[in-house]
């Protein structure tokens, strides 16, 4: 009885628990942070932030996964003093191990859903990613753990921090399918697209159906009951369907069609909901450049911000613009500027490339402004300069033909409107 009693309170009290818990949740909350930044409310990053940090993760948990093992070793006889199955033991260590790294997982998750929250995160939380970055997390454990097994040497678990940390170095984003196998690896998910549900889903039932390939031979290793190893043959025919499934992915990310959030007034300016917080500037920046637009070709009252593989223009009173989706110092000047370029006739100004351009600087120095720039015909500057507001509008509603194909000349500055 008192053998039975040890074996019990061994079973109960994993000291390896407590250092794996705190250790685990500190690695992954130090890999999740920067994959936050700069994208973190959008939904698809969140979750790219998830399944990138277990590539720290997982390695720690293998480790201390296979350190627990060779360290419980030597009281294996104590197990077998009962009339549980030799695997018992072991799968219940795994049980505890897995929670614990679950837990983990869990604790990073919920830091990395409040801080999306805090910022009104757009699009929604793939949950199956989420299992996706748990699943390889688990099959780290189990990988460490067994390798204990099979390797009971005090070096076992520095091996096995090498070699998982290794292949988790491997993983590069988009350079081979092989990158999507676990722990895979995202680049920031762009706005205007999406993870693709397959991917994940095929991660998932890749992870799930190694693990339980990897338990089912642990089983029938120590126990003889070759029964196992028939769902032991179907563990490993998901695992394979699901790789053949990651090799056949077209990529990871895929368009998605995004309802844009808007300010309606002086001027309409929609942009991707992750980026609402631009509404105020974009507006501001944009309405005096409408102002001085306004009742000629390029006059425009509603700015949407487009993908970035979409090209800016300027058309039926709607300008188009590109966002930087860190919102960095200047991004609405930047976005002013592309409405500004989309005004030039591309293919006319190729095709009269002795014309100087320097007239055009001065009115595209006025509609965005700025400080006007230094050009050779100083007479056209001054006498430009002296005009009034409403002066300045008029000119361009007279010339703005060789304003947009780059045709200006001293003669187009000898009068007013």
């Amino acid at each position: 009885m008192s053998d039975l009693g040890r074996v019990l309170r061994l079973d109960a009290r994993r000291t390896a628990l407590l250092v794996a818990m705190p250790v685990l949740t500190a690695v992954g909350t130090a890999a999740a942070v920067p994959s936050l930044y700069p994208a973190v409310a959008y939904w698809d990053n969140a979750v790219v932030a998830l399944v990138n940090a277990v590539r720290f993760v997982g390695p720690v948990a293998a480790a201390i996964a296979a350190w627990t093992t060779v360290r419980e070793r030597p009281l294996d006889y104590l197990r077998d003093l009962t009339a549980r199955s030799p695997a018992t033991g072991a799968l219940l260590d795994l049980l505890l191990l897995s929670v614990a790294a679950l837990l983990s997982y869990a604790t990073v998750t919920a830091l990395v859903v409040v801080v999306t929250l805090a910022q009104d995160g757009a699009g929604h939380l793939h949950l199956v990613g989420v299992a996706a970055g748990a699943g390889s997390l688990v099959l780290h454990v189990v990988a460490g753990y067994l390798m204990g097994r099979a390797v009971p040497h005090r070096a076992t678990a520095v091996l096995v921090l090498a070699v998982t940390s290794l292949w988790a170095a491997l993983r590069v984003p988009g350079m081979s399918w092989l990158s999507l196998l676990p722990p895979a690896a995202f680049d920031q998910i762009a706005l205007f697209t999406t993870l693709r549900p397959r991917v994940l889903l095929d991660q998932v039932t890749w992870t799930a159906g190694l693990t339980t390939a990897l338990i089912l031979g642990y089983v029938v290793w120590v126990t003889r009951r070759f029964l196992i190893v028939l769902p032991l043959l179907v563990a490993l025919a998901v695992t394979g369907t699901a790789t053949l499934g990651l090799r056949a992915s077209s990529g990871t990310i895929t368009p998605v069609h995004t309802e844009p959030v808007c300010r309606e007034w002086p001027i309409t300016v929609c942009v991707h909901p992750a980026l609402r917080d631009a509404l105020p500037v974009l507006t501001a920046a944009a309405t005096p450049l409408a102002a001085r637009l306004h009742e000629t070709p390029g006059a425009f009252t509603r700015v949407e911000q487009r993908p970035a593989w979409k090209p800016v223009s300027v058309s039926g009173g709607v300008a188009t613009v590109h966002l930087d989706e860190t919102l960095s110092p200047g991004y609405a000047s930047r976005a002013v500027r592309q409405i500004s370029r989309s005004l030039r006739d591309a293919h006319a100004c190729a095709a009269s490339p002795d014309v100087p351009d320097h007239y055009r600087a001065l009115v595209d120095a006025w509609l965005l402004g700025e400080d006007p720039p230094s050009v050779p015909d100083t007479r056209a500057a001054r006498r430009f300069g002296s005009w009034s507001e409403a002066r300045r509008r008029a000119w361009l509603r007279l010339n703005f033909a060789d304003y947009h194909s780059c045709a200006l000349g001293p003669a187009d500055f000898l009068g007013g409107a």
